[in-house]
């Protein structure tokens, strides 16, 4: 799996987990969809992404976006 692929199963999956516990517990949890969907448009601005360095640290080929 490239840091590209991982980078959207983590971005997924924090947006699902989000609406999962925006729905069950409190619709401040939406708060972090936001805040998901906000890093990504940076990130595709800037090309800096946290999630991108994390993934690289711990092994995973690049990929397209994230070299």
């Amino acid at each position: 799996m490239t840091i590209d692929r991982a980078v959207m199963m983590f971005a997924g999956l924090l947006v699902l987990v989000s609406l999962a516990l925006g729905y069950a517990y409190s619709p401040y949890w939406y708060l972090l969809a936001a805040f998901v969907g906000l890093n990504l448009m940076q990130a595709s601005i800037t090309g800096f992404c946290p999630a991108a360095m994390i993934f690289k640290r711990l092994g995973f080929k690049p990929g397209a976006a994230f070299k």
